[in-house]
């Protein structure tokens, strides 16, 4: 394996990992939040949260392009005052990652609240227990297997992210070309050999994780 080849590989892994623990940490708030509260917007906000399962990611892609460009205000903010540029960098990628795989983390986690009995909670407050303890040490703990759901399947769909990442990153080695971007570059090369090494890699940590909730959830039911 050559140090290119390690190289995507690991930066691969540090957007799939970085993805998934600010989607863990932001994902589990936004669960509790649609599925024990009721508001006007929560239709409006479920769907907006739900739009990367249906739009192409390079809708979402071209979007954030355009909103990361300098020529454009929000980009333009952040080059004039934090002298910041996102398009085409890790940092961008990183946001367009996060934002594509939201629902994959939100989704598992809001299942799992939902499920969970309402004496639970009522117990707790009985007790003298604040929302916060609540939530960290009565909820959260009884929904472990949504928990394993929801972060591997985000991490897998990082890993496997083409196009978002393809429109906003672009190709650069060692800033934005990941597994996915590399498997096409050697394609088009003609690099079979490499192309497949790739693959069989982006396969058999798929299939692993795959094995992981089936393997947990199955646990949990019996």
């Amino acid at each position: 394996m050559s140090p290119e080849f390690i190289q995507t590989l690991l930066l691969t892994a540090k957007l799939a990992l970085s993805t998934t623990l600010i989607l863990f940490i932001i994902g589990l708030p936004i669960a509790a939040l649609l599925a024990f509260t009721r508001f006007r917007l929560k239709v409006i906000f479920e769907a907006l949260i739900n739009m990367p399962m249906v739009l192409p990611p390079t809708v979402i892609g071209y979007y954030l392009l355009v909103a990361f460009s300098p020529q454009h205000a929000f980009g333009g903010f952040l080059e004039r005052w934090f002298d910041l540029r996102l398009a085409f960098t890790f940092q961008g990628v990183l946001i367009a990652s996060v934002i594509f795989s939201l629902p994959f983390m939100v989704q598992p986690l809001q299942n799992g609240f939902v499920a969970l009995p309402k004496s639970y909670r009522e117990a707790a407050y009985t007790l003298g227990k604040s929302k916060m303890e609540t939530f960290f040490r009565v909820l959260v703990p009884n929904i472990k297997p949504s928990i394993v759901t929801g972060i591997a399947m985000t991490f897998a769909h990082s890993i496997g992210e083409f196009g978002i990442v393809l429109m906003v990153g672009g190709n650069m080695p060692g800033e934005t070309r990941v597994a996915s971007i590399a498997i096409y570059d050697e394609m088009q090369s003609l690099n079979y050999s490499t192309a497949n090494q790739y693959s069989l890699i982006l396969f058999a940590v798929s299939f692993v994780l795959l094995v992981i909730i089936y393997s947990v959830n199955r646990h949990f039911r019996i």
